[in-house]
């Protein structure tokens, strides 16, 4: 599919969205059962407009001046893309497959319209109703913290101690562009690439080896914050796939007692398979 051809298909997928008040999964998993001829690269770039458009949907519909799928795309391609009114002109060509060509109200407000004078729930992307919550928790920074809330996350990893150091992990990644994450002393940080596919991480020999585990960096400082230290007994309660449990068994360096345990047993299923990976030891499932 062509670049314009999957911009058409994300405002068909938000107007059906719209229409049917329905998850946006699963409108995208109906639209691809339908046209088989959309590769699996054509799906993750629709989906990750979809999801732009509708992480910026109210500051969108308040740049074009109106609430409509179309209007929601033109203004994430903007806003998440940085594209300028003549780069979004090029994918509004109306020709073949392509969304109809720009009005001049569109391009006028693509390339002057801005977010002076929006309310904090619109400029900052977040439910009306939350506004009070958030003026009481950020003030003027409302709107800011809700642009930060609404973008697309990163994919983070935790260095395996066991195994690694974070400066080794980094090396060992170096084709990805890991970058430290800022507040975990053992995290590492990948950005997602413009067309919203992340790496093939099952594939890559540091997580193959378990150097390297999938874990968001707020998880991370929870495990750390736990302060689990060689020697120790520590209980997981609600351990789930155990992505805490294996970064306190790093800390504690397999020395000492981890029980892992969680109320429904199907969500320990996958720590089996990350404990053989990972190298740790030290854990009671």
């Amino acid at each position: 599919m062509t670049p314009a051809a999957r911009v058409a298909a994300a405002i068909e997928i938000l107007g059906d969205i719209e229409t049917r008040r329905r998850p946006a999964a699963d409108a995208m998993k109906d639209w691809g059962l339908a046209r088989r001829f959309a590769g699996s690269g054509d799906r993750a770039a629709i989906s990750s407009l979809v999801y732009d458009a509708l992480r910026r949907k109210s500051s969108s519909a308040w740049l074009m001046g109106e609430s409509s799928p179309r209007a929601e795309v033109l203004g994430a391609l903007r806003q998440t893309r940085g594209l300028d009114a003549d780069a979004v002109a090029a994918l509004f060509t109306g020709e073949g497959h392509a969304p109809s060509l720009l009005t001049e109200a569109e391009r006028t407000r693509l390339a002057a319209a801005d977010l002076t004078g929006a309310p904090a729930h619109v400029a900052g992307d977040f439910p009306e109703w939350l506004a009070p919550q958030f003026a009481a928790s950020f003030g003027a920074d409302a709107a800011e913290e809700g642009r930060a809330l609404a973008e697309r996350a990163p994919v983070d990893l935790r260095a395996n101690l066991l195994k690694t150091t974070r400066d080794k992990a980094l090396a060992a990644l170096a084709h990805l562009s890991p970058q430290p994450t800022p507040l975990s002393p053992v995290g590492l940080r990948i950005a997602v690439r413009p067309d919203g596919r992340g790496a093939a991480l099952a594939a890559e020999p540091a997580y193959v080896k378990g150097l390297v585990e999938v874990q968001d960096e707020g998880s991370q400082l929870a495990a750390l914050l736990a302060e689990a230290r060689p020697g120790m007994q520590v209980l997981d309660l609600c351990a789930g796939a155990g992505g805490k449990t294996l970064a306190m068994a790093a800390a504690m360096d397999n020395h000492g007692q981890i029980y892992a345990t969680d109320a429904d047993g199907r969500r320990l299923a996958p720590i089996f398979e990350r404990l053989a990976r990972s190298g740790a030891r030290n854990v009671q499932v």
